[in-house]
Formats: C-alpha cells, sequence, structure tokens
C-alpha cells in the first residue's frame, strides 16, 4: 500500500483536498473490480484535530495529526487561497515536518498555490516548478532560486511535484497515478472523472500581465508606453532612444523588474490585445494581426503559438463569442 496523506491546511481550498482523494479512491475501486488489491491508503492529516478551509466556510476533521505519522510515500499540499502570503505563514509550523518526511523518502506534491508553502520548504530550490499564472509573477519574486515554468501543467524533479492553477491540479493527480498505479488505471480515472489526460500546457488560459511591483519607476514608463502602443511597430533601439537608456543597461533593467526581455513583453502585450480581438468574434484573423502590429502572416502565427499554445484559428475556434 502506498500511503498517501493529503495536509488540510488553514486557508486552503476544499476542492483541491477532496478531489485529489476521490481520484485515489476511485483508483482503488478500480483495481478491486479488476482483482487486484487496493494500492493507495489515504489519510487526511493536519496539525490540529480541525481545521477551516475556504477563508472559514468549511471546517474539516482531520483523520490524523502529522505528528502521528512518521512514514508517508506521497504528500498533497492543497491549493491555498488569498491571502496567501496570510496562509503561508499561518501553515510554517508544517514546514519542518514536510522537510524531514522528504529526506525520509517521501515525495511530495504542490497544487495551483500549494506551491508557494512548498517553495517555502527549500525543496523547490533550483527545480522546476509551476504554480497558477495568476500567481506567477509574485511567486517569481519570492522565489527566484525556483525555476519557474509558468506554461506547464506540471513537474517532476527529484520526488518533488507541482501542478498549474485550477482544475488543471486533476491532471498532476492523474499523472501520480499513473506513475503508481499504471497507466491503465489513469485512463480510467480520467475517463471517470472527465479530465483530459493529454493536457501539457496551460498556456491557452494564460491572461498576460506584467509584473509591475519591482519598484522601478523607469522601467513602469516603459511598461506603459508598450501597453498603450501595442498597435505599432516598437523596435528595442526606439525605446531606449526614448527613455535615455543604453540598450545594455536597457535590457538588463527591464528583465530584472519584468522577469521578461523586451521583445518578450512587447509580443505578449500584442497577443494578449489579439487574443481579447479574437475572443470578441468582430475581427477576422488577419484584421487582429494588423491591428496588433504585425504585418508577416507566419511571425503572426508561430508568435502566437508560442505564446499560447494554440494557432490563431484554433484559439478563435475555441474562444470566439457567438455573435447574434
Amino acid at each position: 500500500m502506498k500511503k498517501v496523506v493529503i495536509l488540510l491546511l488553514k486557508g486552503a481550498n476544499l476542492s483541491s483536498i477532496e478531489n485529489p482523494r476521490q481520484g485515489f479512491e476511485e483508483a482503488n475501486q478500480y483495481l478491486i473490480a479488476k482483482g487486484r488489491p487496493p494500492l493507495f491508503q489515504v489519510q487526511l492529516a493536519a496539525a490540529a484535530p480541525k481545521v477551516q478551509l475556504n477563508n472559514g466556510l468549511y471546517e474539516v476533521q482531520a483523520q490524523r495529526l502529522v505528528s502521528e505519522i512518521s512514514h508517508a510515500d506521497l504528500i498533497l499540499v492543497p491549493a491555498l487561497q488569498d491571502p496567501v502570503a496570510q496562509y503561508v505563514q499561518e501553515n510554517r509550523g508544517i514546514i519542518p515536518w514536510l522537510v524531514e518526511q522528504y529526506k525520509a523518502g517521501a515525495e511530495i506534491a504542490s497544487l495551483c498555490m500549494g506551491a508557494f508553502l512548498l517553495a517555502g520548504t527549500g525543496l523547490l530550490n533550483n527545480k522546476r516548478c509551476v504554480t497558477h499564472w495568476k500567481a506567477s509573477n509574485d511567486f517569481a519574486k519570492l522565489f527566484p532560486e525556483v525555476h519557474l515554468v509558468a506554461d506547464r501543467i506540471l513537474t517532476d524533479e527529484g520526488g518533488v511535484y507541482t501542478s498549474s492553477g485550477g482544475f488543471s491540479a486533476s491532471n498532476l493527480v492523474l499523472y501520480l497515478i499513473e506513475k503508481y498505479a499504471g497507466r491503465e488505471v489513469s485512463v480510467y480515472c480520467s475517463k471517470y472523472f472527465q479530465i483530459d489526460i493529454q493536457r501539457s500546457s496551460q498556456s491557452p488560459f494564460i491572461i498576460f500581465s506584467g509584473m509591475r511591483d519591482h519598484g522601478d519607476d523607469a522601467i513602469r514608463e516603459v511598461q506603459d508606453y508598450i501597453e498603450q502602443n501595442f498597435e505599432e511597430r516598437i523596435p528595442v533601439d526606439v525605446l531606449c532612444e526614448r527613455f535615455a537608456m543604453g540598450r545594455r543597461t536597457f535590457e538588463r533593467r527591464f528583465k530584472k523588474a519584468t522577469t521578461n526581455t523586451v521583445v518578450e513583453y512587447i509580443q505578449k502585450v500584442k497577443i494578449e490585445a489579439a487574443k481579447k480581438l479574437l475572443e470578441q468574434g468582430r475581427k477576422t484573423i488577419q484584421e487582429a494581426m494588423y491591428h496588433v502590429g504585425y504585418n508577416d502572416v507566419k511571425a503572426f502565427r508561430d508568435v502566437f503559438k508560442r505564446i499560447t499554445g494554440m494557432t490563431p484559428v484554433d484559439y478563435k475556434v475555441r474562444y470566439e463569442k457567438i455573435l447574434v
């Protein structure tokens, strides 16, 4: 039996606790139906007997106290709600236990913004990590030693797993079921819970918003200029001249402040504007392309697909508002 511990944390989201629990239990039911023994022993554990979730909306009884657990094979850190920094602080007492369990051989997985607590253990240092795209800027600022890959659905490095936000956390649960119980069980669970098992990127769901809480007023002015003039062609040299900075200094300061190169930032602003135009359903792909300052169809398509993970045509089909 694989001992799976799902943590009950203050400020956690109930769905990121209950959904994994149901996933592992359904995997057990499938194995039993096939004449095989159940594989997962799932327990809800906490530092206290009862924990409030969803900002106090629910109170859940722990099955075990973490102090009573000497060994776990897999530990799940659930998603934390806002204010994340406050809840990370309130749950810091569990960090030594997580580190001790990892050193003793346990694997640890964070769901969505549970990555903030997991990163606080230091176990993500120099590893790839993902969290909800909306929190990526804050995460990158707080944990520069962690390699954030903002577009991925999940990461797996050295027995430490992370998942992107919302219901995409279910993809990590399927991944873990497959790792422990095999592809057949994982495919069954994906069909039972109606989850797309093939998704590997959260790029189509990302709404780009440039990091602004960085203290560099001059770079904020550049960001304002780019966002207000996305319809135009914006060469980096023109920006350097306009804001009186040498190119090397400008590019270094911009990357440090925003975590994007200047070119990446311009492209993301333009593509975000194009996405909105396609969603509204009032412009063709070519019209949207011209509106955001692109003249080369191939260049626009390549950049669009690299940023969103989809072609402009596929994006328009999926998200276009139907006009009547």
